[in-house]
Protein backbone atom coordinates (compact mmCIF):
# COMPACT_ATOMS: atom_id res chain seq x y z
CA UNK A 1 0.00 0.00 0.00
CA UNK A 2 1.38 3.31 -1.04
CA UNK A 3 2.32 6.13 2.08
CA UNK A 4 -0.95 8.15 1.56
CA UNK A 5 0.21 11.60 2.64
CA UNK A 6 -2.40 12.39 5.34
CA UNK A 7 -1.97 8.73 6.61
CA UNK A 8 -1.51 8.83 10.60
CA UNK A 9 0.16 5.53 12.54
CA UNK A 10 0.38 5.21 16.19
CA UNK A 11 0.50 2.23 18.72
CA UNK A 12 -2.14 1.31 21.05
CA UNK A 13 -1.62 -1.32 23.65
CA UNK A 14 -3.60 -2.14 26.73
CA UNK A 15 -3.84 -5.05 29.68
CA UNK A 16 -6.92 -6.47 28.17
CA UNK A 17 -9.10 -6.37 25.22
CA UNK A 18 -12.46 -7.68 24.42
CA UNK A 19 -13.46 -7.31 20.66
CA UNK A 20 -17.21 -8.66 20.12
CA UNK A 21 -19.71 -9.26 17.54
CA UNK A 22 -21.95 -6.61 18.33
CA UNK A 23 -24.81 -8.66 17.05
CA UNK A 24 -24.28 -11.62 19.30
CA UNK A 25 -23.10 -9.56 22.70
CA UNK A 26 -26.48 -8.76 23.84
CA UNK A 27 -26.24 -10.76 26.95
CA UNK A 28 -24.29 -14.40 28.34
CA UNK A 29 -21.23 -14.97 27.60
CA UNK A 30 -18.86 -13.04 25.98
CA UNK A 31 -15.89 -13.87 23.69
CA UNK A 32 -13.45 -11.68 21.93
CA UNK A 33 -12.60 -12.00 18.07
CA UNK A 34 -8.42 -12.94 18.08
CA UNK A 35 -7.76 -9.30 16.68
CA UNK A 36 -9.53 -5.29 16.37
CA UNK A 37 -12.09 -5.37 14.31
CA UNK A 38 -12.37 -2.29 11.83
CA UNK A 39 -15.20 -0.75 13.95
CA UNK A 40 -13.27 -0.52 16.57
CA UNK A 41 -10.37 0.74 15.45
CA UNK A 42 -12.42 3.17 13.86
CA UNK A 43 -13.51 4.08 17.52
CA UNK A 44 -9.90 4.44 18.52
CA UNK A 45 -9.06 6.67 16.28
CA UNK A 46 -11.54 8.96 16.42
CA UNK A 47 -10.87 8.84 20.12
CA UNK A 48 -7.59 10.20 19.19
CA UNK A 49 -9.12 12.70 17.28
CA UNK A 50 -12.54 13.28 15.21
CA UNK A 51 -15.08 15.88 13.95
CA UNK A 52 -18.36 15.00 11.60
CA UNK A 53 -16.18 16.96 8.93
CA UNK A 54 -13.42 13.89 8.28
CA UNK A 55 -14.31 10.08 7.65
CA UNK A 56 -11.09 7.57 9.42
CA UNK A 57 -10.39 4.82 7.00
CA UNK A 58 -8.00 1.88 8.52
CA UNK A 59 -5.64 0.97 6.17
CA UNK A 60 -3.85 -1.94 8.31
CA UNK A 61 -2.96 -3.13 11.74
CA UNK A 62 -0.11 -4.93 12.81
CA UNK A 63 -0.02 -7.77 15.66
CA UNK A 64 3.27 -6.99 17.86
CA UNK A 65 2.01 -9.30 20.42
CA UNK A 66 1.10 -12.99 20.73
CA UNK A 67 -2.49 -13.58 20.78
CA UNK A 68 -3.80 -15.44 24.18
CA UNK A 69 -6.98 -15.27 25.84
CA UNK A 70 -7.76 -15.17 29.55
CA UNK A 71 -11.51 -16.00 30.94
CA UNK A 72 -12.62 -14.03 33.44
CA UNK A 73 -16.04 -13.96 35.59
CA UNK A 74 -18.37 -11.06 35.41
CA UNK A 75 -21.22 -10.02 37.62
CA UNK A 76 -23.92 -8.29 34.90
CA UNK A 77 -26.20 -5.79 36.72
CA UNK A 78 -29.45 -7.85 36.44
CA UNK A 79 -32.54 -4.93 37.94
CA UNK A 80 -34.80 -8.23 37.35
CA UNK A 81 -33.09 -9.99 40.25
CA UNK A 82 -32.00 -9.35 43.75
CA UNK A 83 -28.81 -11.53 42.86
CA UNK A 84 -26.40 -10.28 39.45
CA UNK A 85 -25.57 -13.73 37.80
CA UNK A 86 -22.07 -14.99 37.35
CA UNK A 87 -20.83 -15.29 33.34
CA UNK A 88 -17.42 -15.17 32.33
CA UNK A 89 -15.93 -13.15 29.47
CA UNK A 90 -12.99 -14.58 27.43
CA UNK A 91 -10.81 -11.19 26.93
CA UNK A 92 -7.48 -10.85 24.64
CA UNK A 93 -4.51 -10.05 27.10
CA UNK A 94 -1.21 -7.98 26.84
CA UNK A 95 -2.30 -6.32 23.49
CA UNK A 96 -0.18 -4.22 21.44
CA UNK A 97 -1.02 -3.35 17.77
CA UNK A 98 0.03 -0.67 15.25
CA UNK A 99 -2.62 1.11 13.18
CA UNK A 100 -2.15 3.13 9.70
CA UNK A 101 -4.87 5.11 9.14
CA UNK A 102 -5.46 8.21 6.60
CA UNK A 103 -8.67 10.88 6.77
CA UNK A 104 -11.51 11.65 4.05
CA UNK A 105 -13.62 14.46 3.87
CA UNK A 106 -17.41 13.31 4.76
CA UNK A 107 -19.07 13.92 1.26
CA UNK A 108 -22.44 13.30 3.21
CA UNK A 109 -22.21 16.58 4.70
CA UNK A 110 -21.77 19.72 2.24
CA UNK A 111 -22.58 21.70 4.63
CA UNK A 112 -19.32 21.71 6.56
CA UNK A 113 -16.89 22.04 3.28
CA UNK A 114 -15.32 25.25 4.80
CA UNK A 115 -13.76 22.90 7.45
CA UNK A 116 -12.02 20.84 4.48
CA UNK A 117 -8.65 22.18 5.68
CA UNK A 118 -5.87 18.74 5.24
CA UNK A 119 -2.99 20.41 6.62
CA UNK A 120 -4.51 21.54 10.01
CA UNK A 121 -7.26 18.31 10.12
CA UNK A 122 -3.60 16.16 9.89
CA UNK A 123 -1.32 18.05 12.04
CA UNK A 124 -3.70 18.44 14.99
CA UNK A 125 -4.16 14.64 14.62
CA UNK A 126 -0.36 13.81 14.91
CA UNK A 127 -0.80 16.32 17.84
CA UNK A 128 -3.38 14.70 19.51
CA UNK A 129 -1.95 10.88 18.72
CA UNK A 130 1.44 12.60 21.02
CA UNK A 131 -0.96 13.72 23.82
CA UNK A 132 -2.31 9.91 24.07
CA UNK A 133 -5.76 10.80 22.35
CA UNK A 134 -8.48 13.21 23.25
CA UNK A 135 -10.87 10.86 24.83
CA UNK A 136 -10.07 7.92 26.87
CA UNK A 137 -9.11 5.11 24.83
CA UNK A 138 -10.99 1.29 25.22
CA UNK A 139 -10.07 -1.84 23.63
CA UNK A 140 -13.66 -2.80 22.09
CA UNK A 141 -15.64 -2.33 25.60
CA UNK A 142 -15.37 0.12 28.72
CA UNK A 143 -13.56 -2.09 31.55
CA UNK A 144 -10.74 -2.51 28.61
CA UNK A 145 -8.50 0.87 28.97
CA UNK A 146 -6.06 1.59 26.10
CA UNK A 147 -3.29 3.55 25.83
CA UNK A 148 -2.18 5.40 22.44
CA UNK A 149 1.34 6.33 21.85
CA UNK A 150 3.41 7.93 18.82
CA UNK A 151 5.52 5.77 17.19
CA UNK A 152 9.51 6.13 17.67
CA UNK A 153 12.82 4.59 16.70
CA UNK A 154 12.86 2.69 20.02
CA UNK A 155 9.60 1.04 19.29
CA UNK A 156 8.72 -2.54 18.36
CA UNK A 157 7.98 -2.93 14.79
CA UNK A 158 8.25 -6.37 15.04
CA UNK A 159 5.60 -8.67 15.57
CA UNK A 160 5.11 -12.75 16.48
CA UNK A 161 3.51 -13.52 13.30
CA UNK A 162 5.75 -11.54 10.66
CA UNK A 163 7.12 -15.41 9.05
CA UNK A 164 3.74 -16.59 9.37
CA UNK A 165 2.57 -16.46 5.73
CA UNK A 166 -1.25 -16.41 6.48
CA UNK A 167 -3.54 -16.83 8.97
CA UNK A 168 -7.54 -16.84 8.05
CA UNK A 169 -9.93 -15.46 11.14
CA UNK A 170 -13.06 -16.93 9.02
CA UNK A 171 -15.98 -14.64 8.57
CA UNK A 172 -15.51 -11.59 11.00
CA UNK A 173 -17.55 -8.36 11.74
CA UNK A 174 -15.93 -5.25 9.54
CA UNK A 175 -18.43 -1.90 10.60
CA UNK A 176 -21.77 0.07 10.16
CA UNK A 177 -23.09 2.12 7.59
CA UNK A 178 -23.96 4.96 9.50
CA UNK A 179 -26.36 7.53 8.20
CA UNK A 180 -23.68 10.68 7.96
CA UNK A 181 -21.56 8.63 6.05
CA UNK A 182 -24.23 6.42 4.06
CA UNK A 183 -26.48 9.48 3.17
CA UNK A 184 -29.21 7.41 3.89
CA UNK A 185 -31.72 6.97 7.03
CA UNK A 186 -30.73 3.42 7.85
CA UNK A 187 -28.30 1.36 9.40
CA UNK A 188 -26.14 -1.23 8.17
CA UNK A 189 -24.33 -3.68 9.20
CA UNK A 190 -20.89 -5.15 7.41
CA UNK A 191 -18.67 -8.41 7.48
CA UNK A 192 -15.71 -9.75 5.62
CA UNK A 193 -13.18 -12.63 5.12
CA UNK A 194 -10.80 -11.39 7.65
CA UNK A 195 -7.17 -12.99 7.24
CA UNK A 196 -3.62 -11.93 8.38
CA UNK A 197 -0.58 -12.07 6.24
CA UNK A 198 2.93 -11.94 7.84
CA UNK A 199 1.62 -10.12 10.88
CA UNK A 200 0.06 -7.86 8.68
CA UNK A 201 -4.19 -7.40 8.41
CA UNK A 202 -4.92 -4.73 4.95
CA UNK A 203 -8.77 -4.11 5.83
CA UNK A 204 -11.04 -3.58 2.49
CA UNK A 205 -12.60 -0.48 2.49
CA UNK A 206 -16.12 -0.64 3.90
CA UNK A 207 -17.42 -0.08 0.27
CA UNK A 208 -16.01 -3.03 -1.09
CA UNK A 209 -17.18 -5.37 1.59
CA UNK A 210 -19.77 -7.70 0.19
CA UNK A 211 -21.43 -9.10 3.11
CA UNK A 212 -23.69 -6.52 3.99
CA UNK A 213 -26.98 -6.57 5.87
CA UNK A 214 -29.36 -3.27 4.81
CA UNK A 215 -31.65 -1.57 7.33
CA UNK A 216 -30.52 -3.01 10.38
CA UNK A 217 -32.52 -0.08 11.90
CA UNK A 218 -33.78 3.07 11.39
CA UNK A 219 -31.39 6.21 11.87
CA UNK A 220 -31.63 9.44 11.52
CA UNK A 221 -27.66 11.53 11.56
CA UNK A 222 -27.18 14.47 13.54
CA UNK A 223 -27.22 18.51 12.66
CA UNK A 224 -24.40 20.58 13.41
CA UNK A 225 -24.57 24.23 13.33
CA UNK A 226 -22.46 26.85 15.32
CA UNK A 227 -24.21 25.96 19.04
CA UNK A 228 -22.12 22.61 18.43
CA UNK A 229 -19.40 22.72 16.09
CA UNK A 230 -16.18 24.74 15.46
CA UNK A 231 -14.47 25.09 12.01
CA UNK A 232 -10.74 24.03 12.24
CA UNK A 233 -9.36 28.15 11.14
CA UNK A 234 -10.98 28.77 14.41
CA UNK A 235 -9.62 26.80 16.65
Amino acid sequence: MDQLWNQVSYLVHGKYALFTDPLTKGGGEKESYSVPTYESLVGITSSIYWKPTIIWVIDQLHVLKPIQMESRGVRPMDYNSPKPNLSYASYLCDVAYEVKAHFEWNKQRPDLKRDWNEDKHFAIANRAINAGGRRDIFLGTRECQGYVEPLTDSTQTSGPYDQIPEIDFGVMFHGFNYPDTNGRNQLDVRFWQAEMKNGVIKFPRPEECQLVRPNLRRMTSKNFDENNFSFVDDE
